[in-house]
């Protein structure tokens, strides 16, 4: 394993750098100190050229303009709390709110937004280490948060990332990386020629500001039935009835540690041959279609509706308020890690 890093830009002052590993088959991973952003992930073509099968940038001036949480380490939570509010062993707290009223992505102040992390690379273990103590005055969650995140390179060409918090007081901890893919070559524009797959039989009704009713909602027989390889632009085209005109959803899913370490998503590309496995030990994906971007946002493909899919491994969002969706809380002495795992075929 080989490892480098370099100077990616600059934010408030402060240098944004870039590592990067490489394994002996040439593939790497590049991970910047701001925000925890996954900025790429490189494999070799059979054009004989490299390929970042994440959505990206090489500016880091454009990849800030650019918005939507980018491969961004997302927390204290992904995805949506109603209200900003929540309660837990009877003591009610107050956040952030930065969405209609409602808190996103861990507000405005999340850990992918205007935060630096300390990070560390060990050439031996494959791995690129951020860690981060966060603070309410930092993200207006309650209690002191010693955080970390692992990326990790196999040289069996995987990558794991690992998340661990611990608290000293009651507080959540539901991180996820807001990775956005088109494992297809840059001049394929969108993700409507890839296929995916999906271990879910069921995504949530929501009502105004993208809340869960708590409402599950059967995928078969609908454009979000992805239980066997299913070409997205076909799901797409039947989603331009929606006022998101593409998937902006929440699927409930098998954690993988459940069952025999199943994937929960598999995305492949029937040009270049590329196949991504996707695994969580969580009960959610959050999926999006980068719904409504448009041509000023400067990335490794031009800025339309389309261009790549995120897919947000978690606990499905706002269980706060809906106990059955799972637990999220994150008590003293009581420290949490989970984890998201790919592997690639190419």
């Amino acid at each position: 394993m080989e490892t480098s890093q370099e100077k990616f830009g600059e934010f408030n002052g402060q240098d944004v750098i870039k590592y990067t590993l490489t394994n002996e088959h040439n593939v790497s991973i590049s991970v910047l100190n701001y925000g925890g952003v996954w900025q790429a992930f490189m494999v070799p073509g059979k054009d004989g050229q490299r390929h970042n099968l994440l959505l990206s940038s090489d500016n880091f001036a454009d990849f800030h303009a650019a918005g939507y949480s980018i491969n961004r380490v997302i927390g204290p939570t992904a995805g949506r709390i109603e209200n900003g509010e929540f309660t837990i062993d009877g003591k009610e707290y107050h956040v952030d709110t930065n969405e209609n009223g409602n808190t996103l992505h861990g507000g405005s102040t999340g850990w992918g937004d205007g935060h630096f992390w300390n990070v560390t690379v060990d050439t031996d273990q494959g791995t690129i280490t951020l860690q981060q103590t966060f603070t309410p005055a930092d993200d207006t969650y309650p209690g002191t948060v010693k955080a970390a995140v692992v990326y990790t390179l196999g040289e069996d060409d995987s990558v794991t990332l690992d998340f661990y918090g611990e608290s000293d007081e009651n507080t959540l901890f539901n991180p996820t990386n807001h990775t956005y893919w088109n494992i297809a070559d840059e001049s394929e524009p969108t993700i409507e020629g890839l296929d995916l797959q999906i271990n879910s039989k069921y995504h949530l009704a929501v009502k105004d500001g993208k809340i869960p009713t708590g409402e599950r909602i059967e995928n078969a027989g609908t454009p979000y039935d992805f239980s066997k390889l299913t070409n997205l632009g076909e799901a797409l085209n039947e989603m331009l009835k929606t006022p998101e005109k593409g998937f902006d959803d929440y699927f409930e899913v098998t954690p993988s540690d459940t069952l025999a370490h199943e994937p929960i998503a598999i995305l492949h590309d029937q040009k270049s041959g590329r196949t991504l496995k996707m695994f969580s030990d969580r009960n959610g994906l959050v999926m999006f279609s980068t719904d409504g971007i448009t041509s000023d946002v400067k990335l490794n493909r031009p800025g339309r509706p389309w261009m790549a899919l995120a897919l947000e491994g978690q606990t499905l969002p706002d269980t706060p308020h809906h106990p059955s969706f799972g637990d999220v809380a994150l008590r003293p002495a009581d420290p949490k890690h989970f984890q998201i795992h790919y592997e690639i075929e190419y």
